[in-house]
């Protein structure tokens, strides 16, 4: 998947606002000694996300741009450091540190001359649900349906990399597909697609915003499930709906306080929830998971969701990101540029892929914090 489960993920973020969003990207060259908290990251902990990363890298094309930025040099000089990142298994977080500290250059990422931005979280969700629909299980998640053409922009010109449409099509030409009234309603070709009912349809909303999910299901067994597509209407922050409601407040919103409102206002919320026109297909999901836009594997507190008009999948990325929550503390710590997402936009900005279970969830909920970051780009490329 190259724009994934992200991609609509965070109902926070469009609710705060992105500072920056519409600033060039500013690349600043700098020292590891420059680096928050460098010295104290247990950096073993990355090295699984850096090595999926680089699984994928080592199948790419050596010839191609390593993305939009030029100091990002060429594929090339990623897949040589890359053959010698996989051979870390095994090693202390001295070694892997030096290993960083040799291979790459920090620069850090400013929104024009500003380096602060905001950084929000994510999850994966927890649902109950059923194969069949029977009692409680009466809310659907879909299936991608066969006639839904899905376009990356940045395929037939690369200043639109990044940018996609998706659509159906009628007599030749590709047509807008039908939004999310439309779905929810039934009134589509395919309502038949189920993938899986589930008992609450404020969890079938929240799913699609975190992209995945593991749904319990009647019979006793799991199923994971991730983003399979999505009908191409721009996402919309239902925060930012309930916000010019009076519902709630810029101070008080939250991912928590949004689900409490729909819980308790349950005929006003099949409104809410459709002003937000899009709508993501879901598949099974087997094995590891869930699936980042680079197509690999999530990994909890180090995979970040970034601008994908702007920085490159695999890039690591180290954070300094003031404490998601009281008493959590502040996050500094090597990351991988993994994912993307719909609110995700500007030169900072990052979502923090927190992982599965209530800690996750309690992690990702409220978080709505300024930080920065720095990009570490091959030394090769100097």
């Amino acid at each position: 998947m190259q724009f994934i489960f992200l991609i609509f993920i965070l109902l926070l973020s469009a609710c705060a606002g992105t500072p920056g969003k519409d600033a060039p990207l500013v690349l600043k060259q700098a020292r590891f000694s420059d680096l928050p908290g460098w010295q104290h990251d247990d950096l073993t902990r990355a090295l699984p996300a850096l090595q999926k990363s680089c699984a994928r890298i080592k199948k790419t094309s050596p010839g191609k741009a390593f993305g939009p930025l030029v100091e990002a040099g060429s594929t090339v000089n990623w897949q040589g450091i890359c053959i010698d990142m996989m051979a870390l298994d095994g090693a202390d977080t001295n070694a892997v540190r030096g290993f960083m500290e040799r291979h790459f250059t920090p620069y850090q990422v400013r929104a024009g001359s500003n380096p602060q931005g905001l950084f929000t979280g994510y999850y994966e969700a927890s649902l109950k649900g059923s194969k069949t629909r029977h009692g409680p299980y009466q809310y659907p998640l879909h299936s991608r349906p066969d006639d839904l053409v899905m376009v990356q922009l940045g395929n037939f010109r690369e200043e639109l990399k990044g940018q996609r449409i998706a659509g159906r099509v009628i007599g030749g030409n590709l047509k807008p597909y039908e939004d999310r009234p439309a779905i929810v309603s039934g009134a589509w070709p395919h309502n038949d697609k189920v993938l899986v009912w589930v008992d609450n349809p404020v969890d079938a909303f929240f799913v699609q915003i975190q992209g995945s999910g593991v749904v319990e299901l009647a019979d006793g067994a799991t199923m994971r499930i991730g983003y399979a597509g999505q009908n191409g209407h721009v996402y919309y922050a239902i925060g930012r709906e309930l916000i010019a409601r009076g519902a709630l407040t810029k101070d008080n919103v939250s991912m928590q306080s949004i689900r409490d409102w729909l819980e308790a206002n349950p005929v006003a919320a099949v409104e809410v929830m459709n002003t937000n026109k899009s709508y993501v297909f879901f598949r099974e999901l087997d094995g590891e998971g869930p699936m980042g836009g680079e197509g690999v594997a999530l990994t909890a507190g180090r995979s970040l969701a970034v601008d994908r008009s702007l920085i490159s999948y695999g890039i690591p990325v180290w954070v300094d990101i003031e404490e998601p929550m009281e008493g959590a503390g502040d996050l500094r710590r090597l990351m991988v540029a993994q994912d993307t997402g719909g609110a995700i936009r500007g030169p900072v900005r990052g979502d923090v892929f927190w992982g599965f279970g209530a800690r996750a969830e309690a992690l990702a909920g409220p978080m709505k914090s300024e930080g920065r970051y720095w990009l570490l780009l091959p030394k090769t490329n100097k």
